[in-house]
Order: structure tokens, then C-alpha cells, then sequence
């Protein structure tokens, strides 16, 4: 499989209210050397995180040992700026598998669902009280229900819906990517190019 099946993520979240949230942000682009997915989450928000001198800084919340969780919860526009895929590969190896915004750019958000980072759009007023229940509990945790297309903070139960492709919500449950879809599929397209007319 090309990631883990995702159903039900049941997780504390990382709050990041910043909005317009670029790629070159989640990854600058001198790290953009490699061609394999790993490692990438060393240099997630790479210079927010660190000082020249690469110590952290204490300001910033993946430096803050009291949130964590794999659901990370960012503002309007998050995603925005170039096309870069490996902005989501960095987000998902360092651990995030959700990202929670009120809204995402368009390409950020396919490549997020290629690699199996759940991109959930809610509303601003939605996204303002999971903001709330994280700062009154940084433990306070997020239910994310594929199946159901739901959000709920577990602490008040308020929920929200969420919509996704019916193609990428498929893969998502099952973990594939575009070539495992297709290999889950070999017997009927054999059984199709068998009985084609040509």
C-alpha cells in the first residue's frame, strides 16, 4: 500500500492560526533536493522553526512540547504559493495525517489526498472553536470520520461535515495510491481487454 488506510483518526492537534500559509513555508525550497519522500519532516516550517543557528525557536508551536498530535490545525489558505509536492510530503512525515483548515489551495489539497494527509475544510466559524477548545485544553481532541465526512471536537461534541472527492476518499479508506487503485482492479481489466471487440 502506498500509506495507512485512514477511517477514523481520533487525535490531540497542533493549532497553527496563521493564515496564507505557503509551500515554501512548509518546505523551503533549498530543501527540495531530494526525490525520495523521507526526511522531509526534519525541515518541516523549517525556518519558523529554527534560528540561523538551528536551535529552535521557543515561540513556535512544533517547539512547544504541550501540543501534539497528528492532526494539524491551520488558518485560511493554507497550502497556497507553488505546486510543490514536497510540502505534503513534509507535513506527512512528521507526522500530521490531517490537516484542518477553512480553506486550501487547489493543489496543495490533491497532493495532500495522493499521499494520504486528509485535508478537511471547515467553516471559519468551525475552525474558530476547535481554535477555542485547543487553547482552553491543549490536549482537547479532534475526531476525524472519513466515512461519515465528519469533524467533532470530542470535548463539546459540536461537529461539522466535510466534503471530498468520492475517487480520493476511496483510495484514502483503502490506503492506495493511483497505481495500487488500478492494481486492485487487474482481474476486471483483464476480464474487460478479454471480451473487447477490436
Amino acid at each position: 500500500m502506498a500509506y495507512d488506510k485512514f477511517n477514523i483518526l481520533r487525535s490531540s492537534a497542533v493549532p497553527m492560526p496563521i493564515e496564507n500559509v505557503d509551500t515554501d513555508q512548509i518546505i523551503p525550497a533549498r530543501f527540495l533536493k531530494a526525490t525520495k519522500r523521507e526526511g522531509f519532516g526534519d525541515n518541516l516550517f523549517r525556518d519558523w522553526r529554527y534560528n540561523s543557528d538551528d536551535s529552535p525557536k521557543q515561540d513556535f508551536v512544533l517547539n512547544n512540547p504541550i501540543y501534539s498530535g497528528k492532526i494539524l490545525v491551520g488558518g485560511h489558505n493554507f497550502g497556497s504559493g507553488s505546486s510543490r509536492e514536497h510540502a505534503a510530503w513534509a507535513i506527512y512525515d512528521y507526522g500530521f495525517r490531517c490537516v484542518v483548515s477553512s480553506f486550501f489551495a487547489d493543489i496543495f489539497k490533491g497532493n495532500a489526498l495522493n499521499i494520504g494527509i486528509l485535508p478537511v475544510q471547515v467553516s471559519p466559524e468551525f475552525l474558530n472553536k476547535i481554535f477555542l477548545a485547543i487553547e482552553a485544553d491543549p490536549k482537547a481532541e479532534l475526531e476525524i470520520n472519513l466515512s461519515e465526512q465528519t469533524i467533532t471536537i470530542l470535548s463539546s461534541g459540536e461537529q461539522e461535515g466535510f466534503s471530498i472527492n468520492g475517487y480520493k476518499k476511496h483510495n484514502m479508506l483503502n490506503g492506495f495510491d493511483d497505481i495500487d487503485y488500478l492494481q486492485a482492479m487487474k482481474e476486471e481489466i483483464k476480464s474487460f481487454t478479454a471480451n473487447s471487440l477490436y
